[in-house]
């Protein structure tokens, strides 16, 4: 016992080793306590910090980051807001975490703002790399791209990317124009130039497209991306020699990179090389994994299908159909796999595209050696998918293929449009569509339709409220117009430009003015309809393209937004509008 009273001494005699308990302090322990995976004693060590430095906003970040950590999502988010409001506006990362609390906590939209926010206010971009790879997840949950606007340190990625969210929407012009405006600004915009390369693609414009593809060639002669391009525009031409060379060269290459490896294997799956682009996909997943991606494992089920690899493939449709469990496209082709192992019928050939393979074939319809109905009519894939898609489809899906069939339809596929008119609990609008699409392919013989709940008769003149009769001359503006219409207007435009046709002229008649020149009458109805689809055109280059004065058809297009509304109309929907 006297040891212990020598050790301890007197009062005098001990040293008192008082502890600083400051925030510094906390924050160790709160970072040991982390370490160690104890989430409750660094929150609180993290609160105490705060308690003691109350004005100190890196506090309350590092409280906010264990509140995520732990899954206090909510509460980590009105720290994060309050550091902004009552510290520090300049804190912008608080965005960023904001943004990752909000989609951990699946509020995708609130998530997206945030987001934008983060990416417009940080000039620095500390977080960009990680911000891209949340926008393309944000992308998938909310099914549409992102709505990134304006990135103070990556402007030209943005509108790169938006352009090319454009392209895959079909939207060619539209992404061509903002790619003309990156490669001006920056000609040493590789990406941008490809990419500009597929929409002259698309839109028709080779001359265009090769001479893009040969810049990026000169300066990069083994560009992946530009080889792949060329290739695809050598199949399309049927330059035989040149694809061959590039198809070998491709062959060749053994790329690493995702991104280039995926280029690669769809590549040589559209060229009909379904072994090699095998070979890619395979790679590609044992590399890096599907990562769940439905389109992914589509592609890879193609590849399988198209190679005779029949039970490949409904194992990946089967992975694909678990990935993405509403969508029709792995439903449909898992039926076809499964079909062709049972012994049935097997199609020849399975589309890339993670869609149902209606657009896939009327995108080569122009390219195919025969006459569309004795080809691709022929096809039972197509056949059975425009079926399949009219019966079991939703609106747009239903939508998409009666677009596509104004381009193409054959006598069977004019019957199954016959057959979705007199379906009861259609939608109205997409008969209205269907039957606009046979008139145009030639049907001018009454169609029965059940419209509004009713059993009616369609006669083959434009329906039209207070017109007994259809004048040879009406039809006429009608026709002219449709045949200068350029290849971006689809059926919906053709529609609305005759359903404006019959509006003015109903509501005109029978005072309706004298139509000297068709052409003046066409440019003007081409005019208001692409002011109302936001493709605007100016007088004078409807000028040109109509062979008359541009003051005619300003005059004319004047009368008709005069008697319809069409500005007043456009007004009520886009506040912003202005009619030139």
């Amino acid at each position: 016992m006297g040891k212990d009273n020598r050790s301890l001494g007197t009062a005098s005699q001990r040293k008192v080793i008082r502890l600083n308990l400051d925030a510094d302090f906390f924050f160790e322990r709160a970072v040991q306590s982390l370490d160690r995976y104890h989430y409750d004693k660094a929150l609180k060590y993290f609160r105490r910090a705060v308690e003691i430095e109350p004005d100190n906003p890196d506090n309350y970040f590092n409280m906010a980051g264990i509140l995520s950590e732990m899954g206090n999502y909510e509460e980590s988010n009105l720290i994060l807001q309050q550091i902004l409001e009552q510290f520090d506006p300049d804190m912008t990362e608080c965005y960023f975490y904001m943004a990752n609390n909000y989609a951990n906590m699946e509020q995708y939209e609130l998530a997206e703002k945030a987001l934008i926010r983060y990416l417009e206010e940080d000039p620095t971009g500390q977080y960009l790399e990680e911000s891209e790879e949340m926008m393309e997840f944000l992308g998938y949950e909310l099914k549409r791209p992102t709505m990134i606007r304006k990135i103070k340190c990556r402007e030209d990625w943005f509108e790169h990317d938006r352009a090319r969210a454009m392209l895959e929407e079909g939207r060619f012009a539209e992404a061509a124009r903002i790619l003309e405006r990156l490669v001006r600004r920056k000609p040493d915009f590789t990406a941008a130039r490809n990419n500009l390369a597929l929409a002259y693609y698309y839109m028709g414009q080779l001359d265009k497209c090769l001479a893009m593809i040969g810049e990026v060639l000169k300066t990069d002669p083994g560009n992946l991306h530009a080889l792949c391009n060329l290739a695809i525009v050598y199949q399309y031409t049927g330059e035989t020699e040149g694809l061959r060379e590039v198809t070998n060269l491709l062959a060749r290459m053994y790329p690493y990179q995702p991104e280039h490896l995926f280029k690669m294997a769809t590549t040589m799956g559209i060229l009909g090389e379904h072994e090699m682009a095998f070979r890619h996909f395979r790679r590609l997943i044992r590399l890096y994994g599907s990562g769940g991606d439905p389109w992914l494992l589509h592609y890879m089920a193609a590849s399988a299908y198209n190679t005779g690899r029949l039970g490949t493939a409904r194992l990946y449709w089967e992975k694909c159909l678990a990935a993405d469990p509403e969508s029709p496209v792995p439903k449909y082709y898992l039926h076809l796999a499964e079909s062709a192992l049972a012994g049935g019928e097997r199609v020849p050939e399975a589309s890339y595209h993670y869609q149902l393979p209606f657009e896939e074939y009327i995108r080569y319809l122009d390219r195919a050696p025969l006459a569309p109905d004795s080809t691709i009519g022929q096809d039972p894939l197509f056949r059975t998918s425009v079926r399949w898609a009219l019966e079991r489809g939703d609106r747009d899906m239903k939508l998409d293929v009666i677009k596509a069939l104004a381009v193409f339809a054959g006598p069977d596929l004019k019957a199954a449009l016959k057959e979705f008119l007199l379906r009861e609990g259609e939608d109205d609008y997409l008969k209205k569509v269907a039957v606009f699409v046979l008139r145009s392919r030639g049907v001018k013989d009454p169609l029965e339709a059940v419209i509004e709940g009713r059993r009616v008769v369609l006669n083959a003149s434009p329906e039209g409220e207070h017109l007994p009769v259809w004048l040879d001359a009406w039809q006429q503006v009608m026709e002219v117009a449709w045949a200068r219409m350029d290849e971006t207007c689809d059926v919906i435009q053709r529609l609305d430009l005759q359903t404006l046709w019959v509006e003015y002229l109903s509501r005109c008649y029978p005072d309706i003015p004298r139509m000297v020149k068709p052409e003046a009458w066409a440019a003007a109805l081409e005019y208001l309809t692409s002011l109302m689809h936001h493709r605007p055109v100016t007088y004078r280059e409807l000028s040109e393209k109509y062979g008359v004065s541009a003051a005619s058809i300003r005059k004319n297009a004047e009368r008709i937004d005069v008697t319809c509304g069409v500005k007043e109309k456009m007004k009520a929907v886009f506040p912003q509008f202005q009619l030139q």
